[in-house]
Order: C-alpha cells, then sequence, then structure tokens
C-alpha cells in the first residue's frame, strides 16, 4: 500500500486555537459592562461619556498613528476599545472631564503603546500608564469625586473611604460601609466604585479562561494579610475589608494586573508578581503622599515582569544548564 506522505515544517506555534485576540478582548468588554452599569445607575450619565470619548479617542488614535506610518493592521483586535475603557474606568465619572479622556488616550495609544511598537510589545500596561500621567498632570480634577445618587449628603463633592483610610480612620458606619462598597454607594472612579460588580466581571473572565486566579488571588489576598496584621483601625477585621474594597485594587487585580503583555507567563513568575503588586499597595497606600497605590504598584511590577520570568522560566529538557567557573577550572 503506497501512500504519499509529506512532512510540514512550520515555524511556531503549533498548537492554534480559533479564539484570537479579537475574541479575548470582546469577553473583556462584556467583563467591563456591569461596572460601567453600575456607575452610570450611581452618577447618571457622565460615566457613559467620558466612557465613550476616552473609547472613540483610543479608537481613533490607534487608526491613525497605522494609517500614518503605513503599518499593517487596524482597530479591528478591539485592544484600543479595551484600553479606552479601562483608562476611562481610572478617570471621575464627572461630565466635564470628557477633555481629560482625550489627553489621556493620546499617551495611552501613541507614546506608551505605538510608539513601542504595537499590541504585545508595550512593556507597561497603556491605560494604567495614561492614568498615571493624568494624575501627575491634572491632580485636582483627577481626585475630586462626585458623591453617588443614594447618598445622604449635600455637598458637590465627596471623599472617597480611601482618603478615610489613609489618614487612619475607619470609614464611617462600619457593616454598612462594607454594603456600600459592595454595590458601589460610594464616590470614587467609574469603575472601581462597586465590587460586585467588578467580581461579576472577574467570574466572566475566569470562566471564559481569558485569566487565572493566580495574579487576582495572590495579589487580592497579599493586601488582605498585610491590611490584617498590620491594621491601624481599631477592628482589624473591618480595616481590612475596607481596604480590600475600597479604591482601584479589585479593577487592578482582575482587569490591569492581568493584562498578557506586561506581566510574567510562568505561573511561579504570575504569583511572585501578585504578592509583589499587593505589597507595594500597602506600602504605597501607608506611607506615600497619595492615598491609592494600585496603578503605581502595576506600573513597578510591569517593569519586573521580564526579570520574573527570566528567573522563574521552567527548565527545557535536554537542556544542560551553564556551568560554574569554578567547574570550567576545574575540568
Amino acid at each position: 500500500m503506497n501512500e504519499e506522505r509529506k512532512l510540514i515544517v512550520s515555524s511556531s506555534p503549533h498548537i492554534r486555537t480559533p479564539r484570537d485576540t479579537r475574541a479575548i478582548m470582546l469577553d473583556v468588554i462584556i467583563a467591563l459592562l456591569p461596572a460601567l452599569i453600575m456607575s452610570v445607575v450611581m452618577f447618571g450619565i457622565g460615566p457613559l461619556v467620558v466612557t465613550a470619548v476616552s473609547v472613540i479617542s483610543c479608537v481613533v488614535f490607534e487608526l491613525a498613528y497605522r494609517k500614518l506610518l503605513k503599518k499593517p493592521g487596524g482597530v479591528g483586535d478591539l485592544s484600543a476599545v479595551v484600553t479606552g475603557m479601562l483608562l476611562a474606568f481610572c478617570m471621575p465619572p464627572t461630565m466635564d472631564n470628557w477633555w481629560l479622556a482625550i489627553i489621556g488616550a493620546f499617551f495611552a495609544i501613541v507614546l506608551v503603546k505605538q510608539l513601542f511598537g504595537g499590541i504585545g510589545k508595550n512593556i507597561l500596561n497603556p491605560a494604567l500608564a495614561g492614568r498615571a500621567f493624568l494624575l501627575i498632570s491634572y491632580a485636582v480634577r483627577m481626585t475630586t469625586w462626585a458623591p453617588a445618587r443614594f447618598q445622604h449628603i449635600d455637598a458637590a463633592t465627596s471623599a472617597t473611604p480611601l482618603a478615610s483610610l489613609h489618614s487612619g480612620q475607619l470609614v464611617e458606619g462600619g457593616l454598612n460601609a462594607i454594603f456600600d462598597m459592595l454595590i458601589g454607594n460610594i464616590g470614587g472612579c467609574i469603575g472601581e466604585v462597586s465590587a460586585i460588580a467588578l467580581l461579576l466581571g472577574g467570574a466572566w473572565l475566569v470562566y471564559r479562561k481569558v485569566i487565572s486566579l493566580r495574579i487576582p488571588v495572590t495579589y487580592v489576598g497579599t493586601v488582605a494579610i498585610l491590611t490584617l496584621i498590620f491594621s491601624r483601625g481599631n477592628n482589624h477585621i473591618l480595616w481590612m475589608l475596607q481596604n480590600v474594597l475600597s479604591g482601584g485594587l479589585l479593577l487592578g487585580a482582575i482587569f490591569m494586573a492581568t493584562d498578557y503583555c506586561t506581566s510574567p507567563v510562568t505561573p511561579n513568575g504570575q504569583l511572585i508578581y501578585g504578592v509583589g503588586c499587593g505589597l507595594l499597595t500597602v506600602l504605597i497606600r501607608y506611607f506615600g503622599s497619595y492615598p491609592e497605590g494600585v496603578s503605581f504598584a502595576i506600573l513597578i511590577m510591569n517593569l519586573c515582569a521580564w526579570l520574573i520570568d527570566q528567573h522563574t522560566a521552567p527548565r527545557r529538557f535536554g537542556v544542560v544548564g551553564k556551568k560554574s567557573k569554578k567547574e570550567d577550572a576545574k575540568a
């Protein structure tokens, strides 16, 4: 029986999947919708306007950059849409911040993402880098919070729970404050007000196998353990819960720290990365002049991801390690 057989030689990857970048980004967009909906419920139309401007700006800047430099590819992979949503989620929910979204989108897409070669080649998370740039450049606007609709206050602006914690005081209300943080009845950025909405989005990403639990669990777990041990309040459990549920911790741990190209790829490396993010977050929250430390903690660990991967890479079968100088001398 003569049957012609062909040996096909090709470059990696040799294992392929029908899920492409667009499908993954679409899952991320779906996962972000609960938080966006809750923000609109709590703050009105402002979050929707800021998010729309941010997304449109990111898409336009990415398309214009690639067309101008005659680079292949466009915006069909939806990565610019995800960057726009995440950038908006890091901003106050007031409608008059729409122009800040344009500036942040330019910095995130052009300077952080495209100048490094585009998707998969940037060394920093574009949305977080854009947020850090806006925070440094427009500190007052980026830290002026509107109260949620159902808060019983008459002030035009309100402090976030994290601001109270930074001063060493528990948020007033006890368990009622925890409930407000869970549903989003607090002041804060667009995407960090409702812990339940963020957890629902995270559950969707885990179910769809877009992310694993290694980084989010080790990140949040590290913050929880450190704030429980080094509590500044008279109720250690309440202090820990308020630190975990307030600020951008859940948003950062689920959607930012798990970014594929700026986080380690090895399982052990992801655990180290999550612990590092948690440790830096607590250090900045406790000893920094700014009450939130999530953005800068993740950006710092982004720069360490390559080193973590290098030292946690599994040993390849059949590859002999380098001999030390002493062994070479004996030989």
